[in-house]
């Protein structure tokens, strides 16, 4: 395909990937996101998504942008390949903030939302940028949509608990109010992460026992799977289960 081409549509893009199809990697997927309908899956495996995106990346910009604007896309792999796409916004946070805005009510499942890494988020290094991110993180973890509550959970856990870590973060994790798995999930996720890399200042939120029991003890069950929690603190995190 030849990506330099402006006659290259987003119907034409669908066309490629699904060449690109294999069933027996359908079948594998489907169990693995059971919540995504089957009959929009291609089953493509992401190495070649991500040799697909490549390709885009190397033509017309036009050409994204026209695949970005065809939503809601008809598969899986459509959204996956948005979703790597998107790592190439490079522009300023809040044109980040915009592609994201655009795109997060069409995800429906996990993969997708986990498979977004914006660069131009992750250089967010002055602080009137990382507060205008954490502000508009901050929103959507008080959203009804559960994937886009998910994608804000696992961006504060990737971007902001090293160096742009602040102990108010646990704060706006533990108050979100949530019966949907996939959020708990991420909630889990982000304090297990949170006590491997931010100790002093989780423990004495998860000692609170903020969460639900479920989400509290799936926190304690990742920390203690953490090869970066120490055998100390995995016997203290057992003796706090519920």
């Amino acid at each position: 395909m030849d990506c330099v081409s402006n006659t290259v549509s987003p119907a034409f893009i669908r066309a490629r990937l699904e060449v690109l199809a294999d069933p027996a990697y359908k079948a594998f997927n489907t169990k693995l996101i059971p919540n995504v309908d089957p009959s929009t899956m291609i089953g493509i495996r992401v190495p070649a998504l991500r040799a697909v995106a490549k390709d885009l990346r190397g033509g017309d910009r036009a050409v994204v942008e026209r695949f970005f604007a065809d939503l809601p896309h008809k598969y899986f792999e459509e959204n996956m390949l948005h979703a790597i796409l998107l790592g190439d916004v490079g522009g300023s946070v809040e044109e980040a903030i915009d592609e994201l805005t655009r795109f997060l009510p069409y995800t429906d499942n996990w993969a997708v939302t986990d498979t977004i890494r914006i660069r131009a988020l992750r250089r967010a290094s002055a602080d009137v940028d990382a507060q205008i991110l954490l502000n508009q993180l901050e929103r959507w973890m008080q959203a009804s949509a559960t994937y886009t509550v998910r994608y804000a959970v696992v961006e504060l856990m990737t971007d902001f608990l090293d160096s742009r870590f602040d102990a108010a973060h646990l704060r706006l994790v533990g108050g979100i109010a949530s019966n949907e798995y996939y959020v708990n999930m991420a909630r889990a996720w982000y304090f297990a992460t949170a006590l491997a890399k931010q100790w002093e200042s989780a423990l004495p939120v998860l000692q609170k026992r903020i969460f639900d029991p479920w989400t509290h003890n799936k926190t304690i069950q990742k920390a203690c799977e953490s090869y970066r929690v120490t055998p100390e603190h995995k016997a203290l995190l057992r003796s706090l289960r519920v």
